[in-house]
């Protein structure tokens, strides 16, 4: 199961590449745009950062003691 999410996600990443390639082909108004993969790349460092936040977060606030209710 886990095999097909990869490749699923590695058809997603390539069908992102050749559309970035052919309908942003043109567009040069920002100096991140001639970066090749710019956006794929700046997509999966964000979520990779939300992922690592929220479990730095969920540590610091949510998880309590084991001993938190015999207080």
């Amino acid at each position: 199961m886990k095999k097909w999410h990869w490749i699923a996600l590695g058809i997603i990443f390539v069908i992102s590449l050749i559309l970035e390639f052919t309908f942003l082909a043109g567009y040069d108004s920002h100096w991140w745009n001639h970066i090749p993969a710019f956006y794929a790349t700046w997509g999966f460092v964000g979520c990779v950062a939300v992922i690592y936040i929220s479990r730095w977060l969920g540590k610091l606030f949510i998880l309590s003691d084991e001993d938190y209710y015999d207080r």
